[in-house]
């Protein structure tokens, strides 16, 4: 699955077990723990297989449960 050119860059695309991942779908955020993604290794851009994004639309639609939810702080920064 991976080995693939990368589409920004020359660079080639290599598997990489990240800690966190976070996803922004129309319904919020999820965050999935201790997942594969692929990786560029030129560019850094992340790649993400379907299996990933049909489990992160589950979650963030309610058919799958969340292992556990966490807040997220949010904040106004001052213009300068």
């Amino acid at each position: 699955m991976y080995g693939y050119r990368c589409e920004c860059c020359e660079g080639t695309v290599h598997p990489r077990t990240v800690k966190r991942e976070v996803f922004n779908h129309k319904n919020g955020f999820v965050i999935l723990e201790d997942v594969t993604i692929g990786v560029c290794d030129t560019c850094g851009n992340r790649y993400y297989s379907a299996d990933i994004l049909h489990a992160v639309h589950a979650i963030a639609t309610g058919a799958k449960a969340p292992e556990r939810t966490e807040p997220i702080p949010v904040a106004h920064l001052e213009s300068a």
